[in-house]
């Protein structure tokens, strides 16, 4: 998102990375099951006498990371006892401090008693011949086995679900877009079915090579990743055969307590978010229980001082780290801002106000941090709560971020009025800083670098022209017609970026620098990988409009697709969009079948599918539904109807 298909979501450049589980050496496997038991034991009394001591460590207090009164902010109705951050702590003053001395004391004599009875267990223990301490143990790993299996099977509580229109249909009227969108439906059926003969359960597909292929963002682990993010494209072009094929291997083999480190961002758009649009299309409860299994094994990354969760996590230690490159040890703005949609999603149906905590957490450390000239840097440290390099951007590194504070508001029912000023702040300050008109006429966004703009526009950053006809309506001082004519700016903008290369598809980000514009200089930008943000803008614009001039383009970068990226073993991204006889990069990306054929789909459907007064599409293209009345309550409460 310097190699094309390294996190091609969000532009970010990263290493390859090879991670493994630790190799120990074989003669450990030759240890008597005494001697293991024996060290087991000295194991749990060094445990036992590590928690005596904790109760008489200095007071950590000072250290705990930043409070900022997050209940003032949680979703109305949540049971305090249950919500209320450090239960059981309790001040001391005064006369108290007597009672504390009285509980110290208490606390000293039942720890002596538990280590004396550990050892008196473990006596016993001793006196036990080998088979009967195998068989222990045994039945104690089997009750263990269970209990994690009746965990990961207890049931959610039940939600009532939104009132969910448009999740099929669409016929065109016209029989020649009626042709067009069947020509769509049979690329999706092209990408899946070599995807399910090539590259089953991989990540993603290498159509030419014929097999499996992945990225460092979904760790060293078969996580299926086109599987997931495709599944709700299947299921609104019809094609409900190859859904039930996604949905049994999801529920007998997407396992996320695997020794693997992933994408924090890239987890939570592609696969909660995947899964949960096809919980809320088909109803089926698999893909909620396995959305939230999911987000369980996320929420450690958020262990940092200040909230600002790391970007990667591994999924089995639950450790979390920064990508090496990043500024200065620095989260990115476009990964930390763009969990909203999807965790205030895992709060309703779950019941549990943790994921929205975390994710109004991270808006009200933000609303109280200076922003240079208005704007967000990219960058800002977690261990700190500062900024890193000033760079901003609405492509890649800060795009989806913006789309979410917009986003945060629809999905409410346009009742997140924090959400909404947020959003209508920061477009403000862009629209004065980084949008700015070519001498030939084309409106474009550049990049804010150390106190200058960069006349250079991202292939990620033409989402914006959707994003900007989306956020007309409620938009400040009746400005909704500016904001839908500069969303048609852009898209324009970005159509010529197409329309001037040799293969009619877009660069991955093109100058406007004296003679030069819309045009990719650098070799390394000149590729294409069956990126989605153009085709996206064009469907917007044309719900918005009806235009026919946005179906027009649409149907130029599908037939460029279909000729130029399309192979026999699926479709494949091309290095070099200016030459007549391009080389593909050998990948099938996830979000080709998540987001560029299904919003292609889409623009070629009536309006009927998925309104957009009824669904908010997240930054993936996974659709999921406007909370009307629910958004303010959590799944179990008597005050949702």
């Amino acid at each position: 998102m310097t190699t094309p298909a390294l996190l091609p979501l969000s532009g970010r450049r990263i290493p390859p990375l090879n991670l493994g589980p630790p190799s120990f050496p074989h003669h450990r496997a030759t240890l008597r099951l005494s001697e293991k038991f024996i060290l087991l034991l000295i194991l749990s009394a060094f445990i036992t006498l590590c928690f005596g001591a904790f109760f008489f460590l200095p007071d950590s207090s000072k250290h705990k990371r930043f409070d900022l009164g997050l209940e003032d902010v949680l979703i109305p109705h949540v049971d305090a006892s249950k919500g209320a951050k450090n239960p059981g702590v309790f001040l001391i003053h005064g006369p108290d401090e007597h009672r504390h001395r009285e509980e110290e004391e208490r606390l000293r004599n039942k720890i002596r008693a538990d280590h004396e009875k550990a050892l008196e267990e473990a006596k016993e223990k001793l006196k036990k011949s080998r088979e009967e301490i195998r068989a222990e143990i045994q039945t104690e790993k089997n009750k263990v086995v269970q209990e994690m299996k009746t965990k990961e099977k207890k049931p959610l509580p039940p939600v009532p679900i939104p009132n969910l229109i448009g999740i099929d249909g669409g016929d065109p009227e016209d029989n020649d877009i009626r042709k067009k969108r069947e020509k769509i439906k049979e690329m999706m059926k092209h990408a899946w079915d070599n995807y399910r003969i090539y590259g089953w359960g991989h990540n993603e597909l290498r159509p030419i090579a014929r097999k499996g292929h992945s990225t460092n963002i979904f760790g060293s682990s078969q996580m299926g990743a086109t599987i997931v993010d495709a599944l709700d494209t299947l299921y609104i072009m019809g094609l409900h055969d190859e859904f039930r094929d996604g949905q049994k291997w999801i529920e007998h083999n997407l396992d996320f307590s695997v020794n693997s480190e992933v994408s924090v961002f890239e987890v939570n758009i592609r696969f909660i978010g995947g899964l949960l649009a096809a919980y809320y299309l088909s109803g089926e409860e698999i893909f909620k229980i396995k959305a939230v299994q999911l987000a369980e094994k996320l929420l450690p990354a958020f262990n940092t001082p200040t909230g600002i969760p790391w970007a990667m996590v591994n999924l089995k230690s639950g450790v979390g780290r920064n990508w090496g490159w990043a500024s200065a040890g620095s989260s990115i703005l476009a990964e930390f801002g763009t969990l909203h949609m999807e965790f205030v999603h895992l709060s309703y149906l779950t019941g549990d106000p943790v994921y929205y905590r975390k994710v109004m957490h991270i808006r009200k450390l933000l609303q109280k941090m200076d922003r240079p000239n208005g704007l967000y840097p990219n960058y800002l440290n977690p261990r700190t709560g500062r900024w890193g390099q000033y760079h901003t951007s609405v492509g890649g590194l800060g795009d989806s971020f913006y789309e979410y504070l917009l986003k945060a508001w629809l999905m409410s029912d346009k009742t997140d009025h924090e959400a909404r000023k947020m959003y209508d702040d920061a477009i403000e300050a862009i629209e004065k800083h980084l949008i700015k008109k070519s001498r030939g006429g084309l409106t474009f966004i550049g990049e804010w670098k150390n106190g200058h703009l960069e006349k250079k526009m991202g292939h990620l950053a033409c989402f914006a022209g959707g994003m900007f006809a989306l956020g007309a309506d409620g938009s400040r001082m009746d400005k909704a017609g500016h904001y839908l004519e500069l969303g048609a700016e852009i898209a324009r903008t970005c159509h010529e970026s197409y329309d001037r290369t040799a293969l009619k598809l877009g660069p991955e980000s093109f100058k406007f620098d004296g003679a030069v514009e819309a045009v990719a200089v650098r070799q390394a930008e000149k590729y294409y990988i069956l990126r989605p943000e153009v085709i996206e803008t064009y469907w917007y614009l044309w719900r918005f409009t009806h235009d026919p001039r946005y179906r027009q383009w649409g149907w130029e970068a599908a037939l460029a697709i279909e000729k130029y990226c399309r192979v026999s073993g699926g479709f494949s991204g091309v290095k070099d969009v200016y030459s007549s006889t391009p080389t593909h990069d050998d990948v099938q990306q996830s979000f080709f079948l998540a987001e560029t054929l299904k919003y292609l789909y889409l623009l070629f459907s009536s309006d009927d599918l998925l309104p957009l007064d009824h669904w908010v599409f997240n930054t993936e293209a996974h659709p999921l539904p406007v909370l009307h009345l629910a958004n303010t309550t959590l799944s179990g409460n008597p005050a949702v109807r």
